[in-house]
């Protein structure tokens, strides 16, 4: 009884391409969020850090590709993967910027202080990998 339970629901939700869609709105949706607000505000905070830290501020603009047109991009469908490892490769950038000091350590609710980014970045590596799936704009190649 619980066997055919069980079977009947893995059956009811054996649909990859749905769940390749979801995974793309809530890492590139989210990401998007991030992105906006740095597109209606601005990048100077951004720059102000690259700057700090001995490098030309006007890389700042690079993090719009990253959390703006990446997370587009996954949302859609359109060339999924390179954008998901767009999306994977401005986490680290954002770790090795704001997060290192971070790592080991917890915010004031008990989370892990980078976990937004831990998310983001294996979100992102999860959709490189996966690719865009059935429900998207582009038909990815490799995709039968």
């Amino acid at each position: 009884m619980a066997e055919s339970l069980l079977l009947a629901v893995n059956r009811k939700l054996a649909c990859d391409d749905l769940g390749k869609l979801l995974l793309r709105l809530a890492v590139g949706g989210l990401m998007l969020f991030h992105g906006l607000h740095k597109l209606f505000d601005g990048v100077a905070g951004i720059s102000g850090m690259l700057v700090a830290k001995g490098l030309p501020g006007f890389i700042a603009y690079g993090v719009l590709i990253g959390e703006v047109v990446a997370p587009v991009l996954i949302i859609l469908g359109v060339l999924t993967r390179p954008a998901a490892l767009v999306l994977a490769l401005t986490m680290i950038v954002a770790w090795l910027m704001v997060g290192m000091g971070e790592t080991f350590a917890l915010d004031k609710v008990g989370a892990w202080a980078i976990e937004s980014l831990v998310y983001f970045f294996i979100g992102a590596l999860a959709v490189a990998f996966l690719g865009a799936g059935r429900y998207a704009v582009a038909k990815d190649p490799a995709w039968k």
